[in-house]
């Protein structure tokens, strides 16, 4: 976590989160008490603000500062909200391309993601609050700085954010290994969006039970998965060679 992009102390963060900073994730020591810290915690849940419990010595690893038991972490982007961003990129394009991650959880494979994703010419990027890899240093540097460029999207819910998409005539299409068809397959000349589940879990099955499509790709040896960045590549340049 850059010193820069960090904030430490209970009050501290507290008025960060009441002052509607871009708060990535809090880590909060294990069994701290205290007024104080429950106010934080009241405000962060308030907020629908990501945290964790760790122990005081990851704390102390991040700062060496007085934390209080609390550091958090501050994206070094500002987010766009979902109605502005659809509404936004549909009022200015036919055929827009969005990207939607189900709790991506590793920083690194995000910012694979968000540089590939930025070639591609998606339109915006949406990500869940809770359980979505932080946009951090590790982020920044592996986009390449494509995270400056692409408009991303924070949202409650995922299946929120499907819904409103498909009621703007926006085509929904999951990545997942246990779809019938293959991506090659499935059309992906129109308004759409690219669904594409965590490193571990894959699409949730409830946000799989409302998208449009499920489409996989074509595995020819025994390890059942790609890497979800490499995977998404596959997934966007199909949608791209289907534009041509």
């Amino acid at each position: 976590m850059e010193k820069e992009n960090q904030i430490f102390g209970i009050r501290a963060i507290l008025e960060a989160v009441e002052a509607g900073k871009d708060i990535d994730k809090v880590f909060i020591q294990k069994e701290a008490q205290g007024e104080l810290m429950s106010d934080l915690l009241k405000s962060l849940r308030k907020n629908n603000i990501n945290f964790s419990y760790v122990p005081v010595e990851k704390l102390n690893r991040l700062t060496p500062k007085n934390h209080q038991g609390a550091v958090a972490s501050i994206a070094p982007i500002s987010f766009v909200g979902l109605e502005p961003l659809i509404e936004g990129v549909l009022e200015t394009k036919a055929n827009p391309l969005f990207l939607i991650l189900d709790q991506i959880s590793d920083a690194r494979n995000f910012g694979a993601i968000i540089r590939t994703a930025a070639c591609c010419g998606v339109d915006g990027i949406i990500i869940s609050k809770n359980g979505a890899a932080p946009v951090n240093g590790d982020t920044v540097k592996t986009s390449a700085g494509a995270v400056f460029n692409i408009p991303i999207c924070k949202v409650d819910h995922i299946k929120d954010a499907i819904f409103y998409l498909q009621s703007s005539g926006v085509k929904t299409v999951g990545a997942t290994e246990k779809a019938e068809k293959e991506i090659y397959d499935v059309e992906l000349n129109t308004p759409l969006a690219i669904v594409m589940g965590s490193e571990e879990r894959g699409i949730n099955p409830s946000v799989l039970k409302i998208i449009d499509e499920s489409a996989k790709l074509p595995m020819s040896s025994a390890i059942a998965s790609l890497n979800v960045s490499v995977a998404c590549g596959a997934f966007l340049y199909e949608a791209i060679r289907q534009r041509r």
